[in-house]
């Protein structure tokens, strides 16, 4: 045990990615109608550096928000590159305090004629009511749940080592969300079950992403670089956003334009089930169970598919339990992968077509 929870901690020091705004933007987009009135928590966001604090921040007025918080941990690694913040007696050694923020209003304290972030910078400077410090900003600490319970929405880039339990807190708070996640996330025990009974599901945007890291990073022979200034990143092909939110997309219908033939959709040897091994691929008028990519979900609409299950280790979490055990075929291991002749084949996610087309 002792080993694990220090090949843990190992890890969680390599989980600073910071978020580019542009990418905040282009996914944020998406939701704005969700926050009108709303109180919004950013809750793994050093006010230094992070970029969702920013956006919030700067759309205060425009999203029509009821209040704005912000919280980092204690030990933050990075010191503000764009919003040098004079936190009166803690400014010798900012990036060692828990920081909190709580905005309930943004103005045009400088008179120019528009918000942006000389105002919010001359706001946290100026009104000391606004910044305060936590023991540890942990967000598994009770002061941070305190500050999760007066919140609505809760819109970050949290821990990537920490994800089964930070989506597990805001799934017991009965919480709103965006956070950013990867497609390994999906299979999780933890987080697959809310998928499949669309209590969550993926954001607009998946796929590459590039976020700034801390100095202290290694360097890596892929996806890795720095730029002119000396800045390092590090990119990931695999990055979801995750949410209970409501967006367009997930009401689209996916068009289906094959048909389908044994030869083109072979069964598998242990469920019973046929391979469907791209997305774009799904026939119209199949009406059993199919296998696609993970990557489906992005394309999921709950109106046109049903979840049946997951390939993989369902038995321990897949609450349509009864339902994949009258697909698999005996013989085979409990929690194994789909076989086809033999061969074995990548984790799937196992859909039915609520509609198909009638031949």
């Amino acid at each position: 045990m002792a080993n694990k929870n220090l090949n843990a901690a190992k890890t969680a020091k390599k989980d600073e990615f910071y978020t580019q705004m542009t990418d905040i933007e282009r996914e944020l987009q998406h939701y704005w109608k969700h926050f009108r009135d709303k109180v919004v928590l950013c809750n793994c966001d050093d006010p230094y550096e992070s970029n969702f604090f920013k956006y919030f921040a700067l759309r205060f007025n425009q999203l029509g928000l009821k209040k704005l918080i912000c919280t980092c941990y204690n030990g933050s690694p990075v010191q503000g590159n764009e919003l040098m913040i004079d936190f009166g007696d803690f400014t010798d050694e900012p990036k060692k305090i828990a920081y909190k923020v709580e905005i309930t209003e943004v103005k045009d304290l400088n008179g120019d004629g528009a918000v942006d972030l000389s105002d919010v910078q001359y706001l946290l400077k100026n009104d000391k009511n606004v910044i305060g410090t936590l023991k540890t900003g942990d967000f598994r600490d009770p002061e941070c749940f305190e500050l999760l319970k007066q919140s609505d929405i809760v819109v970050t880039n949290p821990p990537f080592s920490l994800f089964r339990e930070y989506i597990g807190q805001l799934i017991a708070y009965e919480k709103k969300f965006l956070i950013i996640g990867n497609q390994n996330n999906i299979t999780y025990k933890e987080v697959f079950p809310l998928l499949m009974n669309n209590l969550v599901w993926l954001g607009y945007k998946s796929g590459d992403m590039a976020f700034r890291v801390p100095e202290d990073y290694e360097a890596r022979e892929t996806r890795y670089w720095q730029d002119e200034t000396g800045q390092k990143w590090r990119s990931l092909g695999n990055i979801c956003w995750f949410t209970n939110l409501d967006h367009t997309k997930r009401h689209e219908e996916l068009d289906l334009i094959c048909r389908y033939s044994p030869e083109e959709y072979p069964h598998y040897d242990n469920y019973n089930a046929i391979e469907v091994s791209h997305v774009q691929d799904i026939p119209s008028d199949f009406s059993g169970v199919m296998g696609v990519p993970v990557t489906f979900l992005d394309k999921y609409n709950p109106d046109q598919f049903e979840i049946v299950g997951l390939t993989e280790r369902n038995e321990d979490y897949n609450l349509n339990a009864e339902d994949i055990n009258k697909l698999r075929i005996p013989g085979f291991t409990k929690y194994d992968r789909p076989y086809i002749k033999g061969v074995r084949k990548y984790a799937r996610i196992l859909i039915r077509n609520k509609h198909p087309q009638k031949i």
